[in-house]
């Protein structure tokens, strides 16, 4: 008993000096990690292949499911458009994927997407992006990225 309680107060005074140090670094700690946080890949940060494929399949379900924009994939091979979009997002966010799909000005070559469905398509996105609790920094810049491809997309006013 008497070496337990020696341990007991040892370690209780361990705590206390670690917690007080931990306390007095925190100004130092503390943005060294949130650094470390914002330098990882916007992939790492939005969970991975995983939580990507996660995210387009239900992306995806919901465009096919708009009757405002579902017209456009008649004749598109749904699984596979899921899997190219999933691997633009990984190769986009800094994932280890390579794209294996046309590039959008070409894919888009003569489709005549409107402003309007891009940004109803973007809207799908976001709600998706929310309906998964994505983070609204991580929301913000995977959108910047899906926007910056507007102007090989949109062709018609």
């Amino acid at each position: 008993m008497f070496k337990q309680s020696v341990f007991s107060k040892s370690l209780a005074a361990l705590f206390i000096v670690l917690s007080l140090t931990i306390a007095g670094l925190g100004h130092v700690i503390t943005p060294n990690l949130v650094h470390a946080e914002e330098t990882k890949a916007l992939y790492d940060r939005l969970g991975g292949m995983t939580a990507i494929t996660a995210v387009v399949d239900e992306f995806v379900n919901r465009l096919v499911a708009d009757s405002k924009v579902n017209g456009r994939f008649g004749s598109t091979d749904v699984e596979r458009f899921k899997t190219l979009n999933a691997e633009l997002v990984c190769m986009a966010t800094g994932g280890p994927c390579k794209y294996s799909g046309r590039d959008m000005k070409n894919t888009h070559n003569g489709m005549r997407i409107s402003q309007a469905e891009f940004d109803l398509t973007a809207g799908h996105l976001s709600k998706t992006l929310k309906t998964f609790k994505v983070p609204k920094q991580e929301t913000k810049e995977l959108m910047a990225i899906i926007g910056s491809l507007r102007k090989d997309i949109v062709a018609a006013p």
